[in-house]
């Protein structure tokens, strides 16, 4: 038995019907704000039921997972995601796996709780994440483009818990031992990610057009979250930029001998670290080591957030366990600002041991 009703998480306004497929499949739909337009379109759907018909209908939108899938790619994924290869063509990969020859219809909450059960034993929850987040966007632009009708399969499958704590900085010392045991090439790439926090892919897309020496900044015109950024470079930078030797082949300042640029790192990186005795560290950890070392020498979490290009504090926030003084400065600044006010309040102080203060308890 169907029914209409009216969400209390959202507006008011619109009307929803709700009803049960022949498959025992429940289906929710957002109908708009009349009702009696709401208890017409259930009541066909109920009567089509009754007369054998719904199957015929719902043969117009079958569409294989696959299929859309790729749709998704093309029209979402490569438009509005740089890193579309390492994230959603990935994720998609793996439920095309198990989801691939399913109808978008066929695809039940259940069947997604027992690929989440299977993906967990083969990887971590992080990744398993990942793959229901691409699945959650599927559906929806699904839904947006008219090519699933029903309510999101995955909008209640819940989540792992993910541990995204990991900070891996090094010391001092390490960083000193490191820059010793880089080849003359990665050196100044090393160099440019520990005082500028840039990523892996910002430093070696940098160009020579990007470098202001005048003002000390570089621009980076292609960062993950697509927004312009203003690196500021210090004299460790400068010198090693100016160092550089130029390729007449190639707009780019970290290039191979035919003005490609480089790609990948990834071998003499880790030769340095086993040269250093560095272990479990990545190229993204020059990166926590920039933030940390400013954290620690007293720089503010929002200044280090502008400096990373993080949008909001939630993602610096990590870092703010490294400078626990910080809090104590803020009350010491609090108590400067008060100081005189509460040394000139007449207020007796009372002995918690004396006569007087039993009497208050």
């Amino acid at each position: 038995m169907g029914k209409v009703f009216q969400r209390t998480d959202r507006s008011l306004k619109d009307w929803y019907i709700s009803y049960y497929e022949p498959s025992g499949r429940r289906v929710k739909k957002k109908i708009g704000p009349i009702k009696k337009l709401a208890e017409a379109s259930l009541k066909k759907i109920e009567v089509s039921i009754a007369e054998g018909k719904y199957l015929e209908i719902k043969k117009q939108n079958k569409i294989k997972f696959k299929d859309f899938a790729n749709e998704y790619l093309e029209l979402h994924s490569k438009v509005n995601n740089r890193s579309w290869r390492k994230s959603d063509l990935r994720n998609i990969a793996a439920l095309n796996k198990v989801f691939a020859n399913k109808d978008l219809h066929e695809i039940t909450p259940h069947m997604i709780e027992q690929f989440k059960a299977h993906r967990a034993k083969e990887v971590s929850p992080a990744t398993v994440n990942r793959h229901l987040s691409c699945l959650k966007s599927i559906f929806s632009k699904a839904i947006a483009w008219d090519k699933f009708d029903g309510e999101n399969p995955v909008k209640k499958i819940k989540l792992f818990k993910e541990n995204n704590q990991r900070l891996r900085f090094l010391e001092k010392n390490e960083i000193k031992c490191l820059l010793t045991n880089c080849t003359k090439h990665l050196r100044p790439i090393v160099i440019i990610a520990l005082h500028t926090g840039m990523r892996k892919g910002e430093v070696l897309g940098l160009k020579w057009c990007d470098l202001d020496f005048k003002r000390g900044i570089i621009y980076l015109y292609d960062t993950k979250n697509g927004e312009k950024r203003e690196v500021p470079i210090n004299e460790h930078v400068k010198t090693a930029l100016l160092r550089t030797k130029r390729n007449p082949k190639s707009p780019y300042m970290f290039c191979k001998e035919n003005g490609e640029p480089y790609k990948f790192i990834n071998t003499s990186f880790f030769t340095a670290l086993k040269k250093s005795g560095i272990k479990k560290f990545r190229f993204h950890d020059l990166r926590h080591t920039f933030a940390s070392h400013l954290v620690m020498s007293g720089v503010d979490l929002n200044t280090v957030r502008e400096l990373l290009g993080h949008k909001s504090l939630k993602m610096t926030l990590r870092y703010s366990h490294l400078s626990p003084s910080h809090k104590q400065r803020a009350v010491d600044v609090l108590s400067k600002s008060m100081g005189d006010m509460c040394s000139n309040s007449e207020i007796e102080i009372v002995p918690i041991r004396s006569p007087e203060a039993k009497q208050l308890i």
